[in-house]
């Protein structure tokens, strides 16, 4: 059974690696956003506005635990996945985890690239979601670095090097 489960701030890749190596492997690749979001009929940014970030989180722990019994899956978490509640402790002992670690910087340039609409970083001003990242990461870090494997993606800009990353990914974890 193969149980690979994917954490990192936002903006650090884990849905763009874990398709990647999803395809590679041949198995199913789950995204817990958009698990809850399927379950519970509504976005992300929905379940915030309506029940704030401490509802939000109390839903996420509870499809968690759904979706990480499934097996032969590489699962995708949300960035403050692991800092809440035992969840760290629980996706360690539900299989390889592995932490895409960046810098702040990198971060920034995925999030300002990307589409997804992010409740935590709404409303703020470039300059206010870099000071935010770098924040956050310092809180995140200890628990992100619980993780049993950890793979730099400092360089994840093109198609190329997201193939490397999935290489090296594999090579990391044996599969």
């Amino acid at each position: 059974m193969i149980r690979i489960i994917i954490i990192g701030y936002m903006g650090a890749g884990k849905t763009t690696v874990g398709k990647a190596l999803s395809k590679e492997l041949g198995i199913p690749f789950y995204d817990l956003d958009w698990y809850i979001e399927s379950r519970m009929r509504k976005t992300v940014k929905q379940i915030f506005d309506e029940k704030g970030e401490e509802g939000f989180r109390k839903i996420e722990y509870n499809m968690l635990h759904e979706v990480a019994e499934f097996e032969n899956i590489i699962l995708s978490c949300g960035g403050g996945t692991p800092c809440f509640f035992d969840n760290m402790d629980y996706l360690n002992q539900q299989g390889e985890t592995v932490y895409l670690k960046a810098t702040p910087e990198v971060l920034y340039g995925h999030l300002k690239i990307g589409k997804s609409v992010r409740p935590l970083l709404l409303n703020k001003t470039p300059e206010e979601v870099q000071v935010f990242i770098k924040e956050q990461l310092v809180y995140r870090e200890p628990f992100y670095a619980k993780a049993k494997n950890t793979l730099d993606v400092n360089l994840l800009d093109n198609f190329e090097k997201i193939q490397i990353s999935v290489q090296k990914l594999r090579e990391l974890l044996h599969i």
